[in-house]
C-alpha cells in the first residue's frame, strides 16, 4: 500500500497509524445500543433481505414410559421434533464523507486531517447505535414490529359498535408467527388475539393511515379490523389495545397506557412532593423478573438497562432506591450521578433514548431492560475483504470501512475522507418457547427486553 500520493505533512500520520486510532476513538466514544447486539457475518449482497431459521426445544417429559409398550426396533417410542421460528435481516449501506483541501488549511492540514477522522468516527457511531436503537424499540422490515409493537390505544372514540377501530400505532398488529415458524401477515394467518379495552377479539387485518398521525416514537398510526364488533365502551377514546403476543411494557403505578401517565405535583424535597409516574427501582426489579421468569441470559452478569438521565433523576428521587444503595459503594455514585450495577442491572445513560412529546402530563421517557440475544447485528462479510486500491487507504474498525482518498482532482487539492458499513440489526423472535417448555415463560414474540414508559 502506498502513500506517496498524500501530502508529506499526513504520511507519518498515516505511517504510525495515528489516522486509524483518531477513528477508532470516536467509535469508542460512547457505550450504547449496538453493544448489546450479536455480531453475525452475512454473505448477502446490498438490498437483499435473508431469512435465518433457528430451532426451538421440546416439551419435557414427565410421563412414564409403558413397560408392555417397549417392544419392537421403536421400543414404543413415537419420534418426536423441535420447532422452528425465522426472523429477517435486510442488508444496506451508510455511510458519509468529508473533504479536506490540502492548500486553504495550510499549515494545520495535519491537525484538520485526523479532527475529520475523529469526527467520522463520532458519526458512525451515532448513525449505528440509532439504527440499532430504531431496530430494537421499532422492529424492521418483516418483522413482527419492536419491543414498543402490541401495545398501543384507540385514538377515535366509538360512537357504535364497529368492527374496525383506529388506534395510535400499528406497529407489532401487522404479522405473527404461524404453527411452522414463518412471520406471516395477520391477513394470512387465522388471526390475532387482542384484548381492546376489558375484551379480546380477533384481529383479521392491519390498515395503516396515508397520513400518519402516530404520537409513537417511530410509530404508524392505523387501523385494525376485527373479526367482531368492538363495543362502544371497549371503543373509547384512550382505550388500551394490548396483542396476546406482544412484549412486556411497564408504567410506574400500574398505568394501562401511555396517556395514563401522571406528572409529578408540588416541590421536590417539600411535604407536598409527590413522585407520580417517574421512574422507580421497583419498576426495573420487575422487568428484571420478567427476564428471568423467561430465561433470558445477562450479559456479562447483568441485565442491560439503557436510559435517560431525566429517567436517571427518577431513580435518585426514588425513595426504594435510596434505602437500597444507602451505604453501599460509598457515595461516589452521587457525586458522579450515575449508576454503575445495582441488583443485577448495569445502569447506561445515553442521549439516543426515545423521548415522546407530551399528551398532557409532560414528555415521555422510554427505558430498556435487555438481556443477551435481544438484537442481532448482521455485517456484510465482503466490507471485511476488501482490497487495498492503489489510489486510497482503506482501514476496517469494527467492522465500519474508513476510507481515505487521495487527491484526484485537476488541482490534486481535496482529499476526501469518507466512511461507510453494510450491514443490518434484526430482532429474533422466541415465540417457540412457551409455558409447556418453561412454565413461568410468557407468550410475548419478544422475551428479551421489557420497555419502561415513565415521566
Amino acid at each position: 500500500m502506498t502513500i506517496d500520493n498524500f501530502p508529506s505533512q499526513l504520511q507519518p500520520i498515516i505511517q504510525q497509524g495515528y489516522l486509524a486510532r483518531e477513528f477508532s476513538a470516536g467509535l469508542q466514544s460512547r457505550i450504547a445500543f449496538r453493544a448489546i447486539a450479536d455480531r453475525e457475518v452475512f454473505p448477502n449482497r446490498v438490498g437483499e433481505t435473508i431469512t435465518k431459521t433457528r430451532k426451538g426445544l421440546k416439551s419435557p417429559v414427565t410421563t412414564p414410559m409403558n413397560p408392555s409398550q417397549n417392544v419392537n426396533f421403536d421400543n414404543g417410542l413415537t419420534p418426536s421434533t423441535w420447532s422452528v421460528e425465522q426472523y429477517t435481516l435486510t442488508i444496506n449501506q451508510y455511510g458519509d464523507t468529508i473533504d479536506l483541501n490540502v492548500v486553504s488549511e495550510g499549515v494545520g492540514i495535519a491537525d484538520q486531517f485526523l479532527a475529520n477522522a475523529n469526527t467520522n468516527g463520532i458519526q458512525a457511531l451515532q448513525s449505528l447505535d440509532r439504527i440499532a436503537r430504531n431496530a430494537l424499540f421499532g422492529g424492521g422490515v418483516g418483522g413482527v414490529g419492536g419491543y414498543m409493537g402490541g401495545n398501543t390505544c384507540v385514538t377515535t372514540a366509538l360512537g357504535s359498535s364497529s368492527t374496525q377501530v383506529a388506534v395510535d400505532d400499528i406497529r407489532g398488529f401487522e404479522r405473527l408467527v404461524n404453527s411452522t415458524g414463518q412471520v406471516v401477515s395477520v391477513a394470512q394467518s387465522a388471526g390475532m388475539t387482542v384484548t381492546i379495552g376489558s375484551n379480546a377479539y380477533t384481529l383479521v387485518s392491519v390498515t395503516a393511515d396515508s397520513v400518519n398521525t402516530s404520537t409513537a416514537p417511530l410509530g404508524q398510526s392505523g387501523t385494525l379490523t376485527l373479526s367482531t364488533s368492538v363495543s362502544v365502551s371497549d371503543g373509547a377514546a384512550g382505550s388500551p389495545v394490548v396483542s396476546s403476543t406482544a412484549p412486556l411494557v411497564l408504567r410506574p403505578n400500574n398505568r394501562l397506557t401511555t396517556a395514563q401517565l401522571v406528572a409529578p405535583t408540588g416541590n421536590y424535597g417539600s411535604s407536598n412532593y409527590v413522585t407520580g409516574d417517574t421512574l422507580g427501582i421497583q419498576t426495573v426489579l420487575a422487568a428484571v423478573a420478567a427476564l428471568r421468569m423467561n430465561n433470558v441470559p445477562t450479559i456479562d452478569g447483568a441485565y442491560h438497562c439503557y436510559l435517560d438521565d431525566q429517567q436517571m433523576l427518577g431513580l435518585f428521587r426514588d425513595g426504594d432506591f435510596k434505602y437500597l444503595y444507602r451505604g453501599a459503594y460509598g457515595s461516589d455514585t452521587y457525586r458522579a450521578g450515575s449508576v454503575v450495577e445495582l441488583l443485577g442491572v448495569r445502569f447506561i445513560p445515553t442521549t439516543e433514548a426515545p423521548l415522546q412529546a407530551s399528551l398532557g402530563a409532560g414528555v415521555i421517557h422510554r427505558a430498556i431492560v435487555c438481556g443477551q440475544g435481544a438484537l442481532i447485528e448482521g455485517d456484510y462479510s465482503g466490507a471485511l475483504e476488501l482490497p487495498d486500491s492503489e489510489r486510497s487507504l482503506v482501514e476496517n474498525v469494527d467492522g465500519i470501512m474508513m476510507v481515505t482518498r487521495e487527491p484526484l482532482d485537476r488541482l490534486k487539492q481535496m482529499i476526501a475522507q469518507s466512511w461507510y458499513w453494510i450491514g443490518g440489526f434484526a430482532l429474533p423472535t422466541d415465540a417457540t418457547v412457551n409455558p409447556t417448555i418453561i412454565p413461568t415463560s410468557t407468550n410475548s414474540y419478544l422475551k428479551r427486553g421489557v420497555v419502561i414508559e415513565s415521566l
